[in-house]
């Protein structure tokens, strides 16, 4: 297979497994990873490239024709002082953006970390921006489109968050009384999900829940 995948969001729960798999994936020769910071973890396979998230011209740079393009990108409204414009810069404009050069530069496959739940219609904002992109990227008609859209993840981040550590010890508890979509999900589950089905070849769009991720 020897293909080249582009992965946005490595340092991050989800990104950070995907990562660690496709290392060791021998389906996938080249790792471009594509970070503001340099990345720490070593291997011959990466080659770490440094953009300016906020210049559209820099994805131009960085994802090929035939490429396969991952990205598992978001943020905390805590962490943008609970701005939701600023919020919506990271969760939407960085994925529009990759998703509109994927459409450009005829990318192979983009496979994109979104949540269960997402609606543009919801009242609540994290959900209703999370549909939003959803059917922007959708509309796009990409020549291969995976969304996946997992509950609360379980694992362990490199960033400390109080109510998610506490969700992660209460909710799996109850999750046999929850619906299938919303079920919590470890994240390493995810990303082997994730690398897998970025593997195969599809057409259009196609939304994984809970379900899909722990059966394929």
């Amino acid at each position: 297979m020897n293909k080249t995948v582009a992965l946005f969001g490595s340092t991050g729960l989800i990104g950070g497994e995907v990562l660690k798999l496709l290392i060791n994936d021998d389906d996938y020769e080249t790792i471009n990873v594509i970070t503001r910071k340099k990345v720490t973890v070593k291997s011959k396979k990466i080659k770490n490239y440094i953009i300016d998230f906020t210049n559209p011209d820099g994805y131009k740079k960085v994802i090929k024709k035939g490429d396969v393009v991952i990205a598992s990108i978001g943020t905390t409204q805590s962490k943008v002082n609970f701005n939701k414009k600023k919020y919506r810069k990271v969760d939407y404009d960085i994925l529009l953006n990759i998703a509109k050069v994927c459409k450009s530069n005829q990318a192979s496959s983009f496979c994109f970390v979104s949540s269960a739940g997402a609606n543009e219609k919801s009242k609540n904002f994290y959900l209703g921006l999370k549909g939003e992109i959803e059917n922007s990227i959708m509309h796009l008609a990409l020549k291969s489109c995976l969304i996946f859209r997992p509950s609360l993840l379980l694992g362990k981040r490199n960033e400390f968050r109080f109510g998610e550590i506490m969700a992660q010890k209460i909710m799996p508890l109850f999750s046999f009384l929850m619906k299938s979509n919303y079920k919590p999900i470890k994240a390493t589950d995810v990303a082997k999900s994730i690398v897998r089905e970025s593997k195969k070849v599809s057409q259009g769009n196609k939304v994984y829940h809970y379900s899909e991720m722990i059966n394929n």
